[in-house]
């Protein structure tokens, strides 16, 4: 499969979370992605004896044309321009589910995958450490405009 080097926007995320930066980083690589948009989620917050990190990351697919033919009125010959989606949520699941660093996630229904992370941190010349609970959702960004057929 090809790479590609999706446009990718990080001017809404904080930075936190160790496992948002590895699903950045191969969503970047791969082919079919158009671009990515990452977001602090409101659901973030901090405690004595836990961390819980939220972000959210959209993802539109690049699109592809393929030509339909096809017959006007039963008889006459045409060929129309069809536009669809290079890669369905379902088709991202498997590329990141082959992924040993990501693999399969959490939870995934035909709008959303949802991966949840924790780990146990235990600071330098502390015995009391905290744990960190990481969320990332993914969703896909719809376009915004709709797209008229080029013939």
């Amino acid at each position: 499969m090809p790479e590609s080097s999706a446009q990718v926007d990080l001017a809404q995320w904080s930075g936190e979370g160790e496992f948002t930066q590895v699903l950045i980083d191969h969503l970047r690589g791969l082919s079919g992605i158009a671009s990515v948009r990452v977001e602090d989620a409101p659901a973030s917050r901090s405690e004595a004896d836990y961390n819980f990190i939220s972000n959210e990351i959209f993802v539109s697919f690049d699109t592809v044309v393929t030509r339909e033919r096809g017959r006007a009125f039963g008889f006459i010959p045409i060929q129309r321009a069809v536009e669809k989606k290079a890669m369905t949520i379902a088709d991202l699941e498997r590329a990141l589910a082959s992924k040993a660093e990501i693999g399969a996630p959490d939870y995934a229904d035909d709008g959303m995958l949802q991966y949840l992370r924790t780990e146990r941190i235990i600071p330098p010349y502390q015995t009391r450490g905290y744990k960190l609970v990481e969320l990332v959702r993914v969703y896909e960004l719809e376009a915004a405009e709709g797209k008229e057929d080029a013939d």
